[in-house]
């Protein structure tokens, strides 16, 4: 057993039905280390839940409902461990989940941050849309992972059961070394949910650090437990702060193209939302954009700040040198195994 000092980190808001279903199995499968629950300003009744009922897990209130990434930025400046365990409060953990990923990540001190295998809770054959076995982007931007392309899930037959380098990490059960979260500054406040784990891997990508998958460990996610994935807000945070990832960080010096294709791809789901009957998100994309427009001083403030940081000279793996939106909705491909891997980059660029 690593004797890495480990913390897990669940972030609560009104998830006192979660906490009653999943915190006992948590507390059971991740003796010996330490267990936090960060409460985002809740208000039902799972801080009095928490008090009576499990003395021995760590309270940290935020006092305010500051979403996932303000949320476990606040959190975290009062948690000391070598790992941070960033685990959601609708997961169900199993035995020895913690210690193959620690064990991993002490051996190759270049991997920053590492999740493990995620299954969906309701359909056990299935990957969970979340994170699946590993995630990946493709050269605009868009993610999709080992085990699930947009919305279609691959069952789980043991065929991504191998520890591999992607490009990120699901945010549902993020394990991150403390001291690369504090040095590329954590979480991007402003992301407030979605997409921010991928804008973070992609960061510490930038600086030199690898992202990896160990499919050993194994959970099992619920999934849309914060934001329904029928929600407007989920499609309008998941649409804005997938734009400003890619702006941010992509080394592409075709970037100014590749933003102004992403609008055009963003407009044909935007219509496709709107001929099936979902007018509400059709405007959700349309507000996200707006947004981007609002945010691109600052967005490319932050890009300048990264390129002073990094030169943006770096190892760029894992990024899909093809469109996965033309893989998958016009070649049909479904599967990850359908994927040319000799399209992922895998060698050492400069720009």
């Amino acid at each position: 057993m690593s004797e890495s000092n480990v913390a897990v980190v669940i972030l609560n808001f009104n998830g006192k039905s979660f906490l009653e279903k999943f915190l006992p199995g948590i507390i059971k499968n991740s003796s010996p280390h330490k267990i936090v629950v960060a409460d985002n300003g809740s208000t039902d009744d799972s801080l009095n839940y928490l008090e009576s009922h499990f003395p021995q897990v760590s309270i940290i209130k935020n006092g305010g409902n500051y979403g996932y990434a303000k949320g476990y930025n606040l959190a975290l400046q009062k948690v000391e461990a070598d790992y941070f365990v960033l685990l959601n409060s609708d997961v169900e953990v199993t035995p020895n989940w913690i210690e193959p990923i620690i064990l991993l990540m002490d051996v190759d001190k270049q991997i920053a941050a590492c999740q493990p295998k995620l299954i969906d809770y309701a359909k056990r054959n299935l990957f969970e849309y979340a994170g699946a076995s590993g995630g990946f982007i493709d050269k605009y931007g868009y993610p999709f992972c080992r085990g699930r392309i947009f919305n279609t899930l691959e069952e789980d037959n043991g065929q991504h059961n191998v520890a591999r380098e992607v490009f990120w990490a699901s945010g549902a059960c993020l394990f991150i070394r403390a001291d690369a979260f504090r040095r590329v500054g954590g979480f991007d406040d402003d992301y407030f949910a979605h997409m921010e784990e991928i804008d973070l891997c992609w960061r510490l990508k930038n600086l030199g650090y690898k992202i990896y998958v160990e499919p050993a460990s194994v959970i099992y996610h619920i999934g849309g437990g914060t934001l329904n994935k029928l929600s407007k807000r989920k499609t309008f945070l998941n649409f804005r702060n997938n734009l400003v990832t890619y702006t941010k960080n992509s080394h592409s010096s075709f970037l100014f193209w590749r933003i102004l294709l992403r609008f055009i791809l963003d407009g044909v789901a935007a219509f496709k939302f709107l001929f099936d009957g979902q007018p509400k998100h059709f405007f959700a994309v349309l507000k996200a954009h707006g947004n981007y427009y609002l945010w691109l001083p600052r967005t490319l403030a932050k890009r300048r700040l990264m390129k002073r940081m990094t030169g943006f000279n770096y190892t760029e793996t894992e990024i899909y040198q093809s469109s996965i939106v033309s893989e998958h909705f016009l070649k049909h491909k479904n599967k990850f195994s359908d994927l040319q891997e000799s399209f992922f980059k895998t060698k050492s660029i400069s720009r």
